[in-house]
């Protein structure tokens, strides 16, 4: 599967570092070919001649090849890579990376990569749980790349959590998908509806939810990763993509969003709605803000449109149309129906009644359901895990 195809490994330091070998063993053994970037910190936990011996190229650290003056050009190495893959991510690097900073060889081919840069991060579980590292995994993900979540087990300080490096065979699994779905959507079309709606009641005020985006730009994201081109309309929200296949149509209500859906769903092969749209907006927007006069006040709501239900029936034959229910109650119910009214190929089902499932969360609990009568379930996984699970059973769909 990885013959001929070239990866750099960062390695970081930390304890984990000592996995690295297995893992530059693995890729040779596949075919590929490795060139490693060691970190000074990482000399502690693992030799240079032990990678270079089995990656069969010389380690490289620092800018300076030699003492005659030459270099390891960043650039050129960034360039070289079908795949980096820094495998342990330290805390230290992972700041690194997330903020831009460039101190050392491999944070500069970071800098410099024109390929997927794929993570496993490794520290300890107050370091890892820790709001400032959640936020730079987010920030790194955010960029495109693609983060391994670290693993649950005994740690070497003794406590027993999550931030164990995922183990160099599942790394190896990961990498192997990585180019299997490389260009499985090539010259595929995807329209994705993202976000919450906002419709006002006034110049000031509106009725929204508490949906973020995370989901629709995750599947953005693996969709683009894909090989596919990808429009993403969403509603208000402060994420952004790095990813020069997706292009994205911001809008504010429901009609907004509507209309943007409409105007774009004729050239999709894959429609996936994502968006938390309002149900219902109100019947008048005030010119002015409202005064806070009375004790009471009444806001006539009136219906809005149906995004996926309109999009259902102007869905031809070869497109394929994916929906959301986010349900309190008879969930599968609830879902199953939806999945035939609005003439879905596929519905995700989220509930509420999940731990970490649904809006404001980077982790998600779906179960899928498709029109031939499948249903798969999935654990609690992070938002872009989740991606991929609904990405693959889209392709496996296109497939049958």
């Amino acid at each position: 599967m990885l013959h001929g195809k070239k990866i750099l490994l960062g390695v970081c330091g930390s304890i984990a570092a000592y996995k690295s070998a297995l893992l530059v063993r693995l890729l040779i053994k596949e075919g590929a070919e490795v060139q490693v970037i060691q970190t000074d910190s990482a000399k502690t936990f693992i030799t240079p001649l032990t990678l270079s011996t089995l990656s069969k190229k010389p380690v490289l650290s620092h800018f300076e090849k030699n003492e005659t003056g030459e270099w390891n050009n960043h650039v050129e190495l960034g360039l070289w890579a079908d795949l980096f893959v820094v495998a342990p991510l330290s805390a230290n690097t992972l700041a690194k990376m997330a903020n831009g900073l460039c101190d050392n060889l491999l944070t500069a081919v970071y800098l410099s990569a024109r390929c997927t840069v794929m993570v496993a991060p490794a520290m300890d579980l107050d370091m890892y749980q820790h709001p400032s590292t959640q936020q730079n995994l987010r920030s790194l993900a955010s960029y495109g790349n693609i983060v391994l979540e670290a693993e649950k087990g005994e740690l070497a300080s003794g406590l027993d959590g999550q931030g164990r490096m995922m183990e160099p065979a599942s790394i190896l699994k990961n990498i192997d998908q990585y180019f299997t779905r490389q260009h499985s959507l090539k010259d595929k079309s995807v329209l994705i509806t993202s976000g919450p709606t906002h419709e006002a009641i006034d110049p000031v005020r509106f009725i929204g939810n508490h949906s973020t985006g995370k989901m629709g730009m995750a599947l953005a994201e693996e969709a683009a990763r894909r090989g596919a081109k990808v429009t993403l309309v969403t509603g208000p929200t402060s994420l952004a993509s790095h990813h020069p296949a997706i292009s994205i149509w911001r809008v504010k209500s429901a009609d907004e969003m509507l209309e943007a859906t409409t105007t774009e769903f004729g050239n999709a092969d894959i429609a996936i709605f994502a968006a938390a749209v309002s149900d219902y907006k109100p019947a008048q927007v005030a010119s002015q803000k409202i005064k806070k006069e009375n004790e009471a006040l009444e806001i006539k709501l009136i219906k809005n449109k149906d995004i996926a239900l309109e999009m259902g029936k102007r869905k031809a034959n070869h497109q394929l149309t994916v929906g959301f229910a986010l349900e309190t109650e008879n969930e599968e119910e609830h879902a199953r129906l939806k999945l035939k009214s609005k003439n879905l190929d596929m519905i995700v089902l989220n509930s509420l009644g999940d731990k970490g499932a649904g809006f404001s969360h980077d982790t998600n609990k779906i179960t899928i359901f498709d029109k031939n009568g499948g249903r798969h379930s999935f654990e609690l996984k992070s938002k872009s895990a989740v991606a991929v699970d609904i990405i693959d059973q889209i392709e496996t769909l296109i497939k049958a």
